[in-house]
């Protein structure tokens, strides 16, 4: 099992959080050390955020403990109350990350009130937000993740896996139950593709170069996974209309695979001249990979061979069709991006070639 960079910070966050803790003598160490679990993030920006949420919550939830123990007192139906009102508030104002946090607030200052109660749920409230502190503090000294790189060998990891599919599947040389449970792993890497893309979208950039360049980039890595998604719709039309595409003349299987060879080959060079693996084209006109022409024309004639144009073979091959040329346009559209991006930045793409588990 790989030891993660935020398993590693939330340790150390823990640490640190109950050494200031106990630095600055607080009676309840163990407070800082859950708030600082409850206060890491993924991402400087994240951090920041959970901050300023936490610095609300957790002053909604020590403001209504010392109200409610001042006026009510602090037996349990008393606690339990309050702790419906915080979560109101909290879902009003809609910061509901910082309801666990609150909560732990609200109850550790209404457990045990005394003669000195507000100094003491003072006390109780500092020592929570150190731990909220030493989060950020944690977060702002230790790099956070390189999500760069693992979005970039998440679409690119995915992409390959569909293409070889998708070979295969042009030559119908593959296992049907096989590739059904491979499509179903393959979505839940497109959404994990999502999620990398958005963590990489929060991380900020300090120089205005920077800026720019992580702008274009953004583009260039939304459009591979839009191309990824329609790669992999193709696929799926290949295997649900398996049966179709059987029922097809050899001279339409064969156009229809020469097509999908040309458009994934084109997919992967793209994916590796990103990266500057492969030299840009010095040709400014756009490279077509696919032609359309030739694959409505086939299907025309296709269609001429059945009297009931209301055959469900049709629209099945019709779909399959459509889902190809749709392929083929994304991957020209990242073929266009992609010769934009390197006309602003020569050779700028820094991934590090590291396997992203």
């Amino acid at each position: 099992m790989k030891l993660g960079a935020r398993i590693l910070k939330t340790g150390i966050a823990i640490v640190l959080s109950l050494y200031l803790a106990q630095l600055l003598h607080s009676p309840s160490p163990v407070l800082a050390g859950i708030a600082a679990i409850f206060a890491i993030q993924p991402t400087i920006y994240r951090s920041y955020l959970t901050i300023v949420e936490q610095i609300q919550g957790n002053l909604i939830g020590a403001i209504l403990a010392v109200v409610f123990v001042l006026l009510l007192g602090n037996h349990t139906i008393v606690i339990g109350l309050a702790a419906i009102i915080v979560i109101i508030i909290i879902r009003k104002l809609k910061i509901e990350n910082t309801i666990g946090l609150s909560l732990v607030t609200l109850v550790s200052i209404m457990e045990t009130p005394g003669i000195d109660f507000i100094p003491f749920a003072g006390i109780r409230f500092s020592t929570i937000m150190i731990g909220v502190f030493s989060a950020f503090i944690v977060n702002l000294v230790f790099l956070p993740p390189k999500y760069e790189n693992k979005l970039y060998f998440s679409i690119t990891g995915t992409t390959e896996e569909i293409i070889r599919w998708i070979r295969l599947s042009t030559r119908h040389d593959f296992d049907y139950n096989l590739l059904k449970a491979d499509i179903e792993k393959l979505k839940e890497n497109l959404l994990k593709m999502e999620q990398f893309y958005l963590m990489y979208k929060e991380e900020r950039s300090y120089f205005k170069k920077n800026s720019l360049e992580k702008s274009r980039k953004l583009v260039v890595f939304r459009q591979m996974t839009s191309t990824a998604k329609r790669a992999l719709d193709t696929l799926k039309k290949l295997h649900r209309f398996e049966n179709e595409m059987l029922h097809l003349s050899e001279s339409f299987q064969l156009s229809i695979q020469e097509q999908l060879d040309r458009v994934i080959y084109h997919h992967e060079q793209l994916m590796l001249r990103f990266i500057g693996k492969v030299p840009t084209p010095i040709e400014s006109e756009a490279y077509t990979c696919i032609d359309k022409k030739e694959l409505l024309e086939l299907f025309l004639s296709h269609q001429k061979h059945y009297s009931d144009q209301e055959d469900p073979h049709l629209y099945h091959t019709m779909q399959i069709i459509s889902s190809i040329i749709d392929y083929g346009e994304q991957v020209e559209h990242l073929d266009t991006l992609i010769n934009s991006f390197h006309s602003f930045h020569h050779n700028e793409v820094s991934i590090e070639q590291k396997e992203i588990e």
